[in-house]
């Protein structure tokens, strides 16, 4: 199995070009040599088989010896909108959320969290990001949308989606709600996971009043990345 990378600029020819922070960790921390065969992505779907022809510390040049399609996408577009837990926590929710197939995540600004995502926290999860993908073998990368308050605005959503919020107390299941609402297996599915405190009384209602539907994840307490992991495995629905 050969090594990783990602390529900003789509490949369309028999040459690639990396740079920047891909570049250092082939030649530098990874110690590539010229001759020897690595993978790239470029987020369109495809990934290359490429011989390294030329490195040094801030650009590698290769050629391109194969284009393969390869879809490892889940079949359902699940959006999730989140709200941040503190620390290493949020990097195994994002690489978790890479891993299950989500296609979108929205970070949440809402009252009782602990974490107030900013552009500066937007852009570490999408690193966050690109290091799952390359790990997970995935050629597609999750979108990092800017953050949003609870509950999000309609255009944020796939159009058509089951909007589903995890209220504890609530008396369906996802399962239960998804036949209530007699949905599809490609119909499209939005997430909606609180901080660990909750949504206050405002925000749940102005969800429940926008069409959200709630939906309890059990008896026991979850911590935010619990939640969203097993609302997301469940919403995917590959096993």
């Amino acid at each position: 199995m050969t090594h990783r990378y990602f390529v900003e600029t789509p490949i369309t020819g028999d040459r690639a070009r990396l740079s920047g922070p891909e570049a250092h960790h082939l030649s530098g921390v990874m110690r590539v040599k010229v001759g020897e065969e690595v993978t790239l992505f470029d987020d369109g779907g495809a990934e290359f088989l490429c011989r390294v022809e030329q490195l040094s510390k801030h650009e590698v040049q290769l050629a391109v010896l194969s284009r393969l399609e390869i879809n490892r996408e889940a079949a359902r577009d699940v959006t999730l909108f989140c709200a941040l837990p503190r620390g290493d926590r949020q990097k195994r929710l994002i690489e978790q959320s890479v891993e299950l197939g989500v296609r979108r995540f929205v970070p949440l600004r809402t009252k009782r969290a602990v974490v107030q995502p900013d552009a500066d926290v937007c852009e570490r999860l999408r690193r966050g990001v690109l290091e799952a993908s390359k790990q997970c073998r995935r050629n597609r990368l999750m979108e990092v949308s800017e953050a949003c308050t609870a509950p999000p605005p309609e255009e944020l959503l796939p159009a058509g989606a089951l909007k589903l919020i995890a209220h504890p107390g609530s008396n369906l299941s996802p399962s239960a709600a998804a036949r209530a609402a007699n949905i599809s297996p490609t119909t499209p599915i939005a997430l909606l996971v609180g901080p660990e405190g909750g949504f206050s009384d405002e925000e749940a209602a102005a969800a429940l009043a926008a069409g959200w539907q709630p939906v309890d994840l059990g008896p026991r307490i979850l911590r935010i990345e619990t939640a969203a992991v097993a609302l997301t495995a469940w919403a995917v629905g590959e096993w």
